[in-house]
């Protein structure tokens, strides 16, 4: 099978742009046992007996077992309640942590083009009347969760400069490039279930670091400026592995320009559908409804490039050896950083400015 086959599927992404389906919501069949027995009994004629000491003994142990199988069901009972009063307990500190952070973020300053906090700057588009940010409490968690996510991608960089230092075996190598690109996978799911509460935020790249977002792309940065970074710092490569390279740069740059022509036709229909004619003639409500239908696809475009975003990290790492590709990580995650740092210096010298 070609690596490339599911770069080929975006030849229809410029006609397409509505992406339907979803995750298929799966339920487990529950087995319903029916413990309820009921005895039956024979009448068989007797001579009346007296009970005999056996008996006696059976009645008790009986009694026992019953007063046992009460005290078990009991403890059931109240050990079920017990996780329940937990949960609710776990779930309220959540939502008071979540409305915790929204106020934090709420209380920053505004300035000129929105909003700087933590690194991120607001747009201003994103502010109330009053100077307060209008976000999504998922988002917020969005917001926690990334940076979360940074802190931890700069622990990888640190294993990856170590184990070249510390001339780690292939193994280890191997290892480490695996949780990199698990971590930059989560990354990817983090920014779908964004995507799903405003896709507005995740596009216009307001919660990335304001030098990232010279090179935003629908969501995030282009595939191809992902190779750039990474294939310049690897060591010598053989000729087989530079083709392979050249072949996955072609696909992902033809694989870019569909989602880009696409992207160009959805906003050249909504200005289409919402164009107020010179007549005042048409549906407004009717308008509208397709312009949210076409809103709604945006999230397609985002899910779609980080797809492509993941599928050329992956296809890199199978082409170039496991040392090879624990150098283009780390080569890819030192210029992230740089980045970043490159924001915060900016951010400070506004600041000392004002």
């Amino acid at each position: 099978m070609d690596i490339y086959e599911p770069f080929q599927q975006v030849n229809m992404w410029g006609d397409n742009f509505k992406v339907e389906g979803g995750l298929n919501s799966i339920s487990s069949p529950m087995l319903l046992v029916n413990t309820t027995m009921e005895a039956k009994s024979e009448y068989i004629p007797h001579e009346p007996m007296e009970p005999c000491g056996n008996d006696q003994e059976s009645t008790s142990t009986n009694k026992d077992v019953s007063k046992v199988l009460r005290r078990l069901a009991q403890n059931r009972e109240a050990a079920k309640k017990s996780r329940l009063r937990k949960k609710a307990y776990v779930q309220q500190l959540e939502t008071s942590r979540l409305k915790l952070m929204q106020l934090e973020l709420e209380i920053g300053k505004a300035r000129k083009q929105g909003m700087y906090i933590g690194g991120t700057t607001f747009d201003a588009s994103y502010m109330g009347s009053h100077g307060t940010l209008l976000l999504h409490p998922g988002i917020v968690a969005f917001e926690i969760e990334y940076g979360n996510w940074v802190t931890e991608q700069h622990r990888w960089n640190e294993e990856l400069r170590n184990a070249f230092q510390t001339n780690a075996s292939d193994v280890q190598l191997h290892i480490l490039v695996k949780s990199v690109l698990n971590h930059y996978s989560n990354l990817f799911r983090m920014k779908a279930d964004a995507a799903k509460l405003d896709v507005f935020y995740l596009i216009s790249g307001v919660w990335k670091a304001s030098v990232e977002r010279i090179f935003l792309w629908i969501g995030g940065s282009r595939p191809s400026q992902l190779l750039n970074i990474i294939v310049p710092q690897l060591e010598p490569l053989n000729d087989q592995q530079m083709a392979s390279i050249h072949n996955l740069r072609l696909s992902s740059q033809q694989a870019e320009d569909a989602l880009s022509q696409g992207l160009d036709k959805l906003q050249q229909s909504m200005v289409h559908n919402i164009v107020v004619d010179q007549l005042g003639v048409g549906n407004f409500e009717f308008q509208m409804a397709i312009a949210m239908e076409k809103i709604e696809a945006l999230e397609g475009f985002v899910n779609q490039a980080d797809h492509l975003r993941q599928q050329t990290l992956l296809y890199m790492s199978r082409i170039l050896t496991t040392h090879q590709a624990a150098q283009g990580l780390l080569a890819l995650g030192e210029y992230l950083h740089r980045l970043r740092a490159l924001s915060s210096l900016w951010a400070n010298r506004s600041c000392d400015s004002t």
